[in-house]
């Protein structure tokens, strides 16, 4: 289901940048709009620091908007945009001292079944009280173990897992072979079974 959302996501992606690049004004202004939202969302992630995930977004943003004509692969565009926003919370993160005081919640990234982001606490109409607690009680878990994660393990779930990257797709955005990504992936499994069996 991941993958298939991801797949979408990128073809959505792939058809408003082949449509700028076309001249398409509207276009642009909503790839734009979707680069701003995503581009936020996993500078959090990466930067930590609020400053620097503002400034990572805003350079997301400029780099689009200059470069989108010279985008060859439409339908690498995501990765290319995580790369993008990885280095620019690189680069902010060697101008700071201090290291990042906020991780992102699964609140902010786990999407719903409509593809719709809400609180996870948010209530379910059409779950029964008890349902809900329960559900509650598990997202809270899982949002303590994601956050006991070491930040290199945060991030490749979150490109792998989370945003439906495939693992080549991740090793571009990261910077590791396929093989460390996979490496990783099974470490953050394990230790988040770990944090979930014991809390």
């Amino acid at each position: 289901m991941i993958e298939a959302r991801a797949a979408r996501e990128d073809g959505d992606y792939a058809s408003l940048l082949r449509a700028a690049q076309g001249g398409d004004a509207q276009a642009m202004e909503r790839l734009l709009m979707r680069t701003q939202e995503v581009a936020y969302r996993f500078s959090h992630l990466v930067c930590g620091h609020a400053q620097d995930a503002e400034d990572a977004m805003q350079e997301a943003l400029l780099k689009t908007y200059r470069y989108a004509a010279r985008i060859r692969e439409p339908e690498a565009f995501r990765t290319w945009l995580y790369r993008t926003v990885k280095n620019a919370c690189l680069i902010g993160r060697r101008r700071r001292v201090h290291e990042p005081a906020h991780v992102l919640s699964l609140d902010e990234i786990v999407p719903t079944m409509n593809g719709q982001r809400r609180p996870i606490d948010a209530v379910d109409p059409g779950r029964r009280p008890d349902e809900h607690a329960i559900n509650t009680a598990l997202r809270r878990r899982l949002r303590s173990a994601f956050a006991a994660l070491p930040a290199p393990y945060r991030l490749v779930v979150f490109l792998r897992e989370m945003e439906g990257l495939s693992t080549r797709e991740v090793a571009k955005v990261t910077g590791l072979s396929e093989a460390n990504v996979k490496t990783r992936l099974h470490r953050a499994r394990l230790f988040l079974r770990q944090e979930l069996d014991t809390s």
